[in-house]
């Protein structure tokens, strides 16, 4: 059994077709079929069911059963090739939404870069949401931080904030006032973004009332720069809404609508089956999110545990 044998097996299992294996992983099919075959014989059990007719791939029971230990197969595999690099460093690989980069952990950042203990090598991937789910149940990254709950067999998904949404406004707007109902302002003039589902739920129903917003962006450059333009405004959570007026001046409201906007949820997201090779790196990481978000006043929830030793 060997690292080209189980990583074909895993593709085919995400494409369900030979056809696609060998397009994602540049072979040809017969060698993708060979690798099967292989390893087949050597665990000496069927992985997939062989229909004359059929394009797409059907898993045996004991195929099923086997996706779990091949996963936790690589894990070992990346483990034992960090074995041969003698170099102390940590490294870690996470990804976040747009604005959880830009507006939540970019200070995290900056303070570990300056970190002279406990170095770590980080690389930082921006990804929606859904995406982050993927990567991370493909041992693509160590750690994900996403804006929805979804619900994977392998991953493990705690909320660690939960945070209230404040109305922005270009610091010229007619309309100062500390708490705003959004039927005040001009609906040609908002800046949309679309914060998860519940958020565009209550959107739909109680803002926009059905009419397409006018502008919608996906990221937090956007919508920094679009706020300068005079009478723009737009819903955020407290960070971003933080995040932007230590750039710029701008004016905040709190919302007036009767019934409130739900309150953004930010999950960090593990795999059940981690590279234990990225143990320590994930744990101290955790422990700098939990301390940088508990002196933050956003809403930190702070009841995940730690990744166990």
């Amino acid at each position: 059994m060997n690292l080209s044998e189980i990583e074909t097996f895993l593709m085919i299992v995400k494409t369900k077709n030979i056809t696609k294996t060998a397009e994602n992983l540049f072979l040809s099919q017969p060698t993708v079929s060979h690798r099967l075959k292989s390893l087949e014989e050597e665990l000496g059990i069927d992985l997939i069911t062989r229909k004359k007719g059929y394009k797409q791939i059907e898993l045996t029971s004991q195929g099923e059963e086997f996706i779990p230990i091949a996963e936790r197969w690589i894990s070992i595999w990346q483990e034992m090739r960090l074995l041969k690099d003698n170099n102390e460093r940590l490294y870690l690989t996470i990804a976040c939404t747009d604005t959880l980069n830009s507006a939540i952990f970019f200070d995290l950042y900056r303070d570990m870069l300056k970190q002279e203990e406990q170095m770590m090598n980080l690389r930082i991937k921006t990804h929606y949401s859904y995406e982050i789910y993927g990567l991370l149940e493909n041992h693509e990254i160590d750690l994900g931080f996403v804006y929805h709950h979804l619900h994977f067999k392998n991953i493990v998904a705690e909320p660690i904030l939960k945070e209230k949404m404040y109305i922005i406004q270009s610091a010229d707007t007619k309309i100062k006032k500390p708490v705003i109902h959004t039927d005040e302002l001009d609906l040609s003039r908002e800046i949309f973004l679309s914060w998860e589902a519940n958020y565009q739920i209550w959107h739909d129903q109680w803002v926009s009332k059905g009419e397409r917003s006018r502008m919608e962006v996906d990221t937090f450059e956007l919508l920094f720069h679009l706020l300068s333009e005079e009478g723009m405004w737009a819903i955020a959570p407290v960070s971003v809404v933080e995040r932007i007026s230590s750039l710029r001046q701008v004016y905040v409201s709190k919302i007036g609508n009767a019934v409130q906007p739900p309150e953004r949820i930010t999950y960090m997201i593990r795999h059940k089956y981690p590279n234990e090779g990225r143990r320590k790196a994930t744990q101290i990481f955790e422990r700098e999110i939990c301390h940088y978000l508990s002196g933050k006043d956003w809403g930190y929830v702070g009841n995940y545990r730690l990744a166990e030793s």
